[in-house]
């Protein structure tokens, strides 16, 4: 294990230190952070399996999906819970979602048939969340329409946190190796979880804006330690609802949500009472609070994308059978195409811009974090591997449909937008 940690320091320096190099030749950190994985991987490949079957990378991963659940949902822009377009953003959220992890399911049972609704289940929730780390670039591109952008950063924001709750209740029906479990057992554990998180999310998000509000006017608190509180914050409230056999996951979402809303709203009433200037920066000052966050998420997903990297090597030993390869290609494209443009219609969006929704959905960190708990959690066997194989060729597929593939897409769905302006 110290040989893991040793290996992930290194290629995390050595990405810092060749940050803009790398970035300049279009290498981003999950393509970097990958390779080193792979490297690593082929020098340890006999012990890959019982590496990542450890109870210590099940709560790695597990603390490390809940500081992004709450970093996700602390991101949203646009001053609202649902940015700045929310009708748009529900359509996407509640109706597209949905329909995208049955039919993820769907192709699922057709291609894996004998795998039970459980586990297709499970594979859905790994496979249908986007988030835009393998193609950063592209969400921040000023080419593409401010409210396309606006949808896609709402919606990489908060979808794993709705999908998380669906999950991890999967993951109750097939995980348990001791007894059987029906879905109403597995929704009278899952409901509970829920409603505690959901208390507990709301609470400690809430208090935590107001206290850190209430110690800014008072003068006890830094800059500095006001980013450390937020920093803190996911790890205390996934620790706090865990002790009362709640779903910390779920908790540590809300819990963004509850102190971004919050934080916003008295922050931003404080600005308003500071003179305007030229070294006020309003916007800046919103989001300043978040810098150390930012950061240190960034360094969790790195790893994320090592552990990736490893994890490829298992899957090249394990094989990849031509359903896997099947399933991820409908996956990344017609899984989410078909959803968003359904959900769309009759929206303000063109015809174009609906297509950029659904053509522009990647695969990241939420899903390499599923996989691997799916991986660690269920009985060794054929199952978790086929789970694993997927979860490695799905994101690293995406890293090459969206990292390479979408620039080009991209360009060609708005290049008429540029020629003849469009009437919204």
């Amino acid at each position: 294990m110290n040989s893991l940690f040793l290996a992930i320091a290194v290629a995390l320096t050595v990405r810092s230190l060749t940050a803009a190099l790398s970035d300049r030749w279009n290498l981003g950190a999950p393509v970097v952070m990958v390779l080193a994985g792979v490297v690593v991987g082929l020098i340890n490949e006999n012990s890959i399996a019982a590496l990542l079957n450890t109870e210590a990378v099940q709560q790695a991963a597990e603390i490390i999906l809940a500081v992004l659940l709450f970093t996700d949902a602390t991101e949203v822009r646009g001053g609202r819970l649902w940015g700045g377009s929310p009708g748009l953003v529900a359509r996407v959220l509640l109706l597209a979602l949905p329909l995208s992890l049955a039919l993820a399911m769907a192709f699922g049972w057709l291609l894996f048939p004998d795998l039970p609704w459980p586990v297709l289940l499970l594979i859905a929730g790994v496979v249908v969340p986007t988030d835009f780390a393998p193609a950063e670039r592209l969400v921040r591109d000023r080419g593409l329409p401010t409210h396309v952008r606006n949808v896609l950063n709402v919606e990489s924001g908060y979808n794993d946190g709705i999908v998380s709750p669906l999950f991890l209740f999967a993951l109750i029906l097939a995980g348990d190796h001791n007894q059987e479990r029906t879905p109403l057992d597995a929704l009278g554990t899952a409901v509970p979880f829920a409603l505690k998180a959901l208390i507990v999310g709301v609470v400690l998000g809430t208090a935590l804006a107001l206290l850190m509000n209430r110690a800014h006017l008072a003068g006890w608190m830094t800059e500095q330690s006001g980013r450390v509180a937020i920093l803190l914050a996911p790890l205390l409230t996934y620790t706090v609802t865990v002790a009362i056999d709640g779903n910390g996951f779920v908790a540590s979402f809300v819990c963004g949500t509850a102190f971004r809303y919050v934080h916003r709203l008295v922050k931003a009433r404080h600005l308003r009472t500071v003179p305007a200037g030229p070294g006020v920066d309003r916007t800046r000052a919103l989001s300043e609070d978040f810098r150390l966050l930012e950061d240190a998420t960034s360094v969790l997903t790195m790893i994320m994308w090592f552990m990736m990297g490893i994890a490829a090597v298992l899957t090249v030993a394990i094989g990849v059978p031509w359903q896997v390869l099947l399933f991820c290609a409908v996956a990344l494209t017609v899984v989410r195409l078909g959803p968003v443009l359904l959900a769309l219609l009759g929206s303000r969006f063109s015809t174009r811009e609906r297509l950029l929704v659904g053509a522009l959905g990647p695969r990241g960190t939420t899903s390499i974090v599923f996989g691997l708990l799916a991986f660690n959690r269920l009985a060794e066997g054929s199952t978790a591997d086929t789970i694993l194989v997927i979860t490695v060729t799905c994101v690293l597929g995406s890293v090459l449909v969206h990292g390479l593939g979408a620039r080009p897409v991209t360009r060609l769905l708005t290049s008429e937008r540029k020629s003849a302006p469009q009437q919204l």
